[in-house]
């Protein structure tokens, strides 16, 4: 149940990323900052993916460690990009949000999983 919750979250997540990406690098003219939220915000996602076709409870527990950190890398670049005022405070909070439920989700899932493996 939670591995479908986490999978349709990330994607809907990423989608979200991308499109934020696109604005910040339409309107706002920056490619740097938007590239690397655009790679850490994505990679959550495919992660996951990758997580729910392991091999093993360690590589499921593996993989999702990953997008556990790239969630909090994305959580910097969204703050960095805040802090620098290529998005405003409405913007940040509302995405801001969804990527602190994801990374609680993850590792909510993380440690229900190390716990069940012992």
């Amino acid at each position: 149940m939670s591995e479908s919750i986490i999978k349709n979250k990330s994607f809907l997540f990423a989608i979200r990323i991308v499109k934020l990406y696109q604005y910040i690098v339409l309107e706002k003219k920056e490619y740097v900052l938007s590239k690397q939220l655009l790679r850490s915000g994505t990679s959550i996602g495919a992660n996951v993916r990758e997580a729910i076709n392991g091999q093993s409870k360690a590589d499921f527990i593996h993989k999702l460690s990953i997008s556990q950190k790239e969630c909090d890398e994305t959580l910097y670049w969204l703050e960095l990009l805040k802090e620098t005022f290529y998005i405003n405070e409405v913007e940040f909070l509302s995405i801001h949000s969804d990527a602190t439920e994801l990374l609680k989700i993850l590792k909510s899932i993380i440690i229900s999983t190390k716990q069940n493996n012992s």
